[in-house]
């Protein structure tokens, strides 16, 4: 895991217990097994950004509490979809307004050119892991640039 979002995601597992469901529960709701369910809570690995939309909308809350960015919790609508091109957009916009190119964010998150180009283009979801490090470093929300309401 990278070493910048290493403190983050501790709260799946405090939002899951602050209601008393157990990780069985949760796993359902995901439609994940418990054991995988378990491996988020405990970052042997991080959640897909699917299934963290979905466990925000479950419990209608933001992105940035769930992951630790913040620790303001907001409730939120709970019927968030999320939308690849719109994603994608949002990432271009935020590169664009930093005067980078592809491939220096790409120098930035640890990746290829090409896999932000997939990303910016809608053609594949940014992983959890690049969306909170890019929202780190560049003071954006989860929230925000997932166009969640």
């Amino acid at each position: 895991m990278y070493m910048e979002i290493d403190f983050l995601l501790d709260n799946i597992r405090n939002i899951r217990e602050d209601k008393n469901l157990t990780q069985q529960h949760m796993a359902k709701v995901l439609s994940v097994t418990q054991p995988n369910y378990a491996r988020w809570e405990t970052k042997v690995k991080i959640i897909p950004l699917k299934k963290l939309n979905m466990l925000c909308n479950y419990f209608y809350i933001n992105m940035d509490y769930v992951v630790g960015i913040t620790n303001k919790r907001i409730k939120m609508n709970n019927n968030n979809i999320l939308n690849k091109k719109d994603i994608g957009l949002n990432i271009r916009k935020i590169r664009l307004n930093n005067k980078l190119s592809q491939s220096d964010l790409a120098k930035i998150l640890n990746t290829t050119q090409s896999v932000i180009s997939t990303y910016e283009m809608g053609k594949t979801l940014i992983l959890t892991a690049f969306l909170i490090q890019l929202c780190l470093k560049f003071n954006v929300s989860m929230d925000q640039v997932c166009n969640r309401k």
